[in-house]
C-alpha cells in the first residue's frame, strides 16, 4: 500500500504528540492523606527492659517526628532533681537522665501528646516509655479525669500524681512519687505502679516542685486508691487504611482499675493578709487596700489633725472588705494637706495565722499631672462660663450686676434605659454619698392614654446595700406593659457636702409578659442547692434556690441559655471552694447538658436527672473554653462516612463505661 504525502504528515503529527505527552513532566497525584500518628519501631533499651544501668535512651519511629512543648508536657517518674535532656533527632527521640538511677525502681517517661509526625502533625497521644533498674517492672495503672470544680472545664496539661505515704503532710512537703499529665480533655493515666495503697492528687504546679502550695490549683481524692488488674473479652474490629471493616476478631484485654477517678480541681483562694496600700485619692477621700478578703474591716483612727466631728466620714467598701474608701465630711480634715492615722488591721504571721497589728499611716495630698491638667481645664471652663454670663447680661443692659459662678451640683444618673425589664429595680447612682432626701421631691407617674398620672404612696429612695453608698433604689411596684416617668426635683437630694441635685427626669417602659419566656425544672435533688441561668458568655442571668426538687426562671428575655446547679452544702447561696487542710471538697457542680432555646411567650418544662449524662459531657460545647485540639483522624472518619457513629469511648464520656467516682456510680451502673 502506497502512502500519500498527506498521510505522511498526519502520522508525523500523531507521533510528535505522543512523544511530547510521554516526555512532559506532570504533577503526580498523591496518595491518601496521612492521618496516622508515628509508630515506634524500636527502642534502646527496649520498652519494658530490666536491669537498665545507662541513662541515655533512644526511641525510633517509622517516620520523621517533632517534639512539641516537651518542657511542659513530658513528665518522668520518679521525679527528677536535675532537668533531663529530651530532644528529637530525625526519626528518633533521645532522652538523657541527669540524676543517678535508683536501684530496683521502675521508671516511666510519659510523653502525653508531645510527639507528632513532622509533615501532618498527627500527635501520638498517651505514649509512655518504661524500664526498670531491677529484676522486675511494675505494670499496674489507674486512670480518670480532672475537671475544674466550679465550672466543669477540663483541666488540660496539669500534673496528676500519687503518694504511697498516706500522711496528709506528704502532698505539701514531699514531691509526688509517680507522675502523669492530663491531655486536652482532662484525662490522665498513671502507669507502671507497684501494688499498694495510694493517695491521688492533681496539681497545677506553678513552681515546679511537684508538691502543693496553697496558692496553686489542686485536687485530691478522699478515698485511698488500690490499683488492680483484671481482664475482659471483646470483639475487636480491624480496619483498612481507609477505615473500612477488614475483620472482626475476639480478643482478651487487660482491665486496669480503678479507671473512673474524678478529681475536682479548685483553688483555695488563699492570699496572705497584709496592708497593701494606703492613699489619699483626693482631698475628700482616703483609700485603704488590703492584700486579701476578710469578714472584718480594718479600723482607721485619725490622730492628726483632730476631726471636728465624730462622724467624720462615710465608708464605701467592697463586700470582702479588701478595698475601703473613706469619704471625709469633716472640713478640718478636708483642708489638711497631711492626715496622720492609726490603722488597726489583720495580717498573716510567720505561722500562717491571722493576727492583729496597728500601723501609723499618713495620707498626703498628691496630684498627678493628669489631675493638675484636669483642674486647670475645669478652671478654664468656669472662667469661660462666667465670661459668657457677663456678656449676656451686658447685652441686656444689666452689666453692672456681677455674674454668679455656676453652682456645683450633685450628679444623679438613673440606671434604667428607655425600656425596663420585668424584675429590674428603679435605681439611681450619685457621684458622692447622700446626706438627705426629701420624699416630697420624688415623683413616679404612670402613663394613662396620653396623660401622666401621679402614683400615690411612692416609697422613698433608699441605699441599695450597706457597703456602697453611691447607689439608691426606689422599691416601687411597676406593672408590665406600662410606661412610667420618674422625676427628682431640684434640691430634693443633698450630698454630704451640701450640694443639691438638679431636676432629673427619666421616662421608661416596662415590657409586657408576652415578650418573655419561662422555664421550669424538676430535678432529682432534694438537699440544699441553687441553680443559675447562664447566657452564652457564662454570665449569670438569674439565680434561684432548688426547693423540693423544683426550680424555675420566669420572665426571661428570649435567647439561648444554659443551666448550672450547685449542691449548696452549707446553704449560704454561693459556690464554695475546697480546703485541703480541712479535707473539704469544693461544692459539687452540675450542668444541664442541653442548650435551652427560649422563645417569646413560651413556657418550657424540663425534667433533669443530674446523673444521666457523664460529668465530662454535661457542659455544652458552646460554653466550654478548654476544648480538645482538632482530631484529624475523627474528622477523616466523619468525612468518609457521615452516618458512622463514634464508638463508646468517644461518645459516652471518659474511659471504659465512662467513669463514676462516688458521685457517679449510679450512672455507671445504669449504663452496663
Amino acid at each position: 500500500m502506497k502512502l500519500t504525502s498527506t498521510t505522511h504528515i498526519v502520522v508525523a503529527v500523531i507521533v510528535t504528540l505522543l512523544l511530547y505527552s510521554c516526555a512532559s513532566i506532570g504533577t503526580p497525584e498523591g496518595g491518601p492523606r496521612d492521618y496516622a500518628p508515628p509508630v515506634v519501631v524500636k527502642a534502646s533499651p527496649q520498652q519494658g527492659a530490666l536491669n537498665v544501668t545507662k541513662n541515655r535512651f533512644e526511641i525510633t519511629f517509622d517516620e520523621l517526628i517533632q517534639l512539641k512543648d516537651q518542657q511542659t508536657k513530658v513528665v518522668i517518674s520518679p521525679t527528677q532533681k536535675e532537668t533531663p535532656l529530651i530532644r528529637a533527632q530525625g526519626k528518633k527521640i533521645v532522652v538523657e537522665l541527669r540524676d543517678t538511677l535508683l536501684p530496683a525502681t521502675t521508671y516511666c517517661i510519659d510523653f502525653a501528646d508531645a510527639i507528632s509526625d513532622n509533615n501532618e502533625g498527627n500527635a501520638l497521644e498517651g505514649f509512655s516509655y518504661a524500664f526498670s533498674t531491677g529484676d522486675s517492672i511494675d505494670t499496674l495503672q489507674v486512670s480518670g479525669i480532672v475537671l475544674r470544680a466550679r465550672d466543669l472545664e477540663p483541666m488540660q496539661h496539669v500534673i496528676v500524681g500519687l503518694h504511697s505515704n498516706l500522711d496528709d503532710s506528704a502532698f505539701t512537703s514531699l514531691p509526688l512519687e509517680r507522675l502523669s499529665r492530663t491531655n486536652d480533655r482532662g484525662q490522665f493515666t498513671l502507669r507502671n505502679l507497684k501494688p499498694g495503697r495510694y493517695h491521688v492528687f492533681a496539681l497545677n504546679d506553678m513552681d515546679g516542685d511537684y508538691r502543693m502550695a496553697r496558692s496553686e490549683d489542686v485536687a485530691f481524692l478522699d478515698e485511698i486508691v488500690v490499683p488492680s488488674v483484671g481482664s475482659y473479652e471483646s470483639m475487636d474490629t480491624v480496619f483498612t487504611w481507609d477505615h473500612k471493616v477488614d475483620t472482626v476478631v475476639a480478643a482478651t484485654h487487660s482491665l486496669y482499675l480503678p479507671n473512673d477517678l474524678l478529681l475536682c480541681m479548685f483553688n483555695e483562694d488563699y492570699h496572705s493578709m497584709y496592708l497593701k496600700n494606703t492613699k489619699r485619692v483626693d482631698r475628700n477621700r482616703l483609700h485603704v487596700l488590703m492584700g486579701a478578703s476578710s469578714d472584718t474591716m480594718p479600723t482607721l483612727t485619725i490622730l492628726k489633725p483632730q476631726p471636728a466631728r465624730e462622724d467624720w466620714c462615710v465608708i464605701e467598701r467592697t463586700p470582702s472588705n479588701d478595698s475601703i474608701f473613706y469619704w471625709m465630711q469633716d472640713s478640718v480634715l478636708i483642708k489638711a494637706d497631711t492626715i496622720t492615722a492609726a490603722l488597726r488591721h489583720q495580717y498573716t504571721d510567720s505561722l500562717d495565722r491571722l493576727s492583729w497589728k496597728t500601723d501609723t499611716v499618713q495620707f498626703a495630698v498628691f496630684k498627678t499631672a493628669a489631675q493638675i491638667k484636669a483642674e486647670r481645664d475645669q478652671a478654664k471652663k468656669a472662667e469661660k462660663a462666667i465670661a459668657e454670663a457677663q456678656k449676656k447680661k451686658k447685652s441686656r443692659g444689666d452689666d453692672d450686676a456681677p455674674a454668679a459662678p455656676p453652682q456645683p451640683m450633685l450628679t444623679l444618673t438613673p440606671e434604667q434605659k428607655s425600656t425596663m425589664e420585668i424584675g429590674d429595680t428603679i435605681a439611681v447612682k450619685c457621684d458622692a454619698p447622700i446626706a438627705s432626701i426629701d420624699p416630697e421631691g420624688i415623683h413616679l407617674e404612670i402613663k394613662r392614654d396620653t396623660l401622666w398620672v401621679p402614683l400615690d404612696n411612692v416609697p422613698a429612695l433608699q441605699q441599695a446595700n450597706d457597703y456602697y453608698p453611691l447607689r439608691y433604689v426606689l422599691p416601687a411596684t411597676v406593672l408590665p406593659d406600662s410606661s412610667y416617668r420618674l422625676t427628682i426635683d431640684s434640691a430634693a437630694v443633698h450630698s454630704i457636702y451640701g450640694l443639691p441635685c438638679p431636676t432629673t427626669v427619666t421616662e421608661f417602659r416596662v415590657k409586657g409578659v408576652e415578650e418573655y419566656a419561662n422555664v421550669y425544672f424538676s430535678v432529682n435533688v432534694r438537699d440544699s442547692a441553687f441553680a443559675e441561668l447562664l447566657d452564652a458568655g457564662q454570665k449569670v442571668v438569674r439565680t434561684c434556690p432548688v426547693t423540693g426538687g423544683k426550680f424555675g426562671f420566669a420572665n426571661i428575655v428570649p435567647g439561648n441559655y444554659y443551666v448550672k446547679l450547685v449542691r449548696d452544702s452549707n446553704g449560704n447561696g454561693v459556690w464554695d471552694t475546697g480546703n485541703y487542710r480541712e479535707h473539704r471538697q469544693p461544692e459539687e457542680v452540675y450542668y444541664y447538658p442541653k442548650r435551652l432555646r427560649l422563645r417569646r411567650n413560651w413556657d418550657v418544662d424540663e425534667v433533669w436527672n443530674i446523673y444521666e449524662t457523664a460529668i465530662d459531657l454535661q457542659k455544652h460545647d458552646d460554653i466550654k473554653h478548654n476544648k480538645p485540639a482538632d482530631d484529624k483522624s475523627k474528622r477523616r472518619r466523619s468525612n468518609d462516612d457521615e452516618d458512622e457513629e463514634d464508638d463508646e469511648f468517644n461518645s459516652n464520656g471518659f474511659g471504659n463505661n465512662a467513669y463514676s467516682g462516688n458521685r457517679y456510680r449510679d450512672y455507671q451502673n445504669n449504663r452496663k
